[in-house]
């Protein structure tokens, strides 16, 4: 098998990225793939980067606040943040979350 193309997904380590939020981090050359499982009630403060950031909801549901308009994302309700919006989101269940960053997220490379 070629492991320059094909890989384990179970040999990527899980971080917790912040109280509550365990990633699985694959970096490309030009975006950050985050699978994410977030315990209910663990949020994420309003902050705001370069990236463009699309959030999927694999399952659950996720309270996601976008330049002040809140949205509870469910499986087949995704968001496109634009770069530089503020924004921020609590779990309302566990769920497990889907984010693709564009371009790659260092900070995260390097956690």
């Amino acid at each position: 098998m070629d492991t320059t193309i094909f890989r384990q997904f179970s040999d990527i380590p899980t971080k917790e990225i912040a109280p509550g939020f365990f990633s699985k981090l694959i970096h490309t050359d030009t975006n950050t793939i985050n699978f994410i499982e977030v315990k209910a009630g663990c949020s994420v403060p309003l902050h705001q980067h370069v990236h463009e950031q699309s959030t999927f909801v694999i399952d659950g549901k996720f309270e996601l606040t976008v330049n002040g308009v809140p949205q509870v994302l469910e499986p087949g309700l995704f968001a496109i943040i634009p770069t530089n919006a503020r924004h921020g989101g609590i779990a309302i269940t566990d769920c497990k979350l889907l984010d693709i960053f564009s371009p790659v997220r260092e900070d995260y490379r390097n956690l």
